[in-house]
């Protein structure tokens, strides 16, 4: 069976863009990226967009608009993923199954989102769409009000960590400075981000705004191919394993501290890989918010539950630590368009392991984990992606 593989790539700024919708982020990243990859629309068997929208936009049928940004894409079939958050991985894995099925050798695949035109009251009802309505609709605060419920409870079991979560903002703010992508391109360091302020206020207590990502426009492409195909272009990035795995959506029916389709989609993609953290170059992972940040290195592996601390205070996710995390910034830093994150983590891993990636780069980076979830951890997926030319 064939394996798709990256093989160009393009990225939009991500913040408050002047581009007025989606069709226009598309039509920013598209034939970028079909340029880094040395090719031409006509080489394209089959186009994959990842848009969550659900109100963002009335213009729906976004498979349809990547055609009108570049009319040369017209006769290309295309279709739309939304799977929440996660909107942009189910893209990315929609098309490698085209590609690995023998269905097409080319696909790009495009996550985009606009969401800073809607005022942010209605971002925050928007974005409960992906939550489970019928019993968490009514939470304040939307969905940073879902993950301070999420954080009061693991204090609760574990013990107060704000100093922690502070250690992680701060860590991803001063990633993000290298990141010319990023939304926010600030170091505030950690007295900062620790404190309650009139500029650093709690948004769902115990979470300060330092501790939630940004509302935020932006797009990411990526062209992937055939091994065959991929053997004849400039560059390829294969995915030694990919997995996604999924939890039950409503909150009262899991244990929402234990992340646990995360940890089961990290331990496949693993296994498969026949790798272990130790052997990864660096991960970019989900942290929407940093009290997810702080669970995920539980469900990876890194700590065990409860012991997520650890990690922030031994210093391991540190860009110059065992296994710098988030060197791009995260969402934290970088926003967090919501059909775009997934490409977005993808395009940046690929970056770190051609060494394209500038002064967020890591040092020899060879291997690279990606986390991205929809929900709070109810749709995980877990890309370990490795450079082969």
């Amino acid at each position: 069976m064939p394996k798709g593989q990256i093989v160009g790539w393009a990225h939009s700024p991500f913040g408050k863009l002047d581009a007025a919708d989606t069709e226009e982020l598309m039509a920013l990243v598209v034939a970028p990226a079909l340029d880094h990859a040395g090719i031409g629309p006509q080489d394209i068997d089959g186009i994959f967009v990842g848009v969550m929208n659900n109100g963002f936009s009335k213009q729906d049928f976004q498979g349809g608009l990547v055609a009108m940004g570049n009319q040369a894409l017209a006769y290309a079939p295309a279709v739309r993923l939304e799977n929440a958050c996660a909107t942009g991985s189910a893209a990315i894995y929609a098309a490698l199954d085209f590609i690995e099925s023998g269905r097409g050798r080319i696909a790009v695949v495009v996550g985009v989102e606009k969401m800073t035109a809607m005022p942010t009251a209605q971002v925050g009802d928007v974005l409960l769409g992906a939550s489970y309505r019928k019993e968490e609709a009514d939470i304040d605060g939307g969905f940073a009000g879902l993950f301070g419920r999420i954080a009061q409870a693991y204090f609760q079991r574990y013990g107060d960590r704000s100093e922690e979560l502070a250690m992680i903002a701060a860590k991803n703010h001063a990633n993000g400075v290298a990141n010319p992508y990023a939304h926010m391109r600030k170091d505030f360091g950690f007295d900062f981000c620790n404190a309650v302020s009139d500029k650093n206020p709690y948004v769902a207590a115990p979470l300060r705004r330092t501790d939630c990502s940004l509302i935020s426009d932006g797009a990411a492409a990526l062209v992937l191919a055939d091994e065959e195909t991929a053997a004849g272009m400039k560059r390829a990035i294969a995915f030694r394993a990919r997995s996604h795995v999924n939890d039950i959506m409503a909150l009262s029916r899991r244990d929402v501290l234990a992340f646990e389709g995360a940890r089961r989609a990290w331990a496949s993609a693993l296994e498969t890989a026949g790798a272990t953290l130790d052997d990864l170059s660096l991960v970019e992972t989900h942290d929407c918010f940093t009290i997810a940040e702080l669970i995920e290195y539980e469900a990876m592996g890194l700590a065990r539950p409860g012991e997520g601390h650890k990690v922030v205070r031994e210093g391991t996710a540190l860009k110059n630590g065992k296994l710098p995390v988030n060197p791009s910034g995260g969402l934290k830093a970088k926003g967090h368009p919501i059909g775009a994150t997934g490409v977005s983590m993808h395009a940046i891993a690929a970056m770190q392991l051609t060494g394209e990636a500038g002064e967020m780069q890591v040092p020899g980076a060879s291997l690279a984990g990606v986390f991205n979830m929809g929900g709070v951890a109810v749709a995980n997926y877990v890309s370990v992606l490795e450079r082969v030319k």
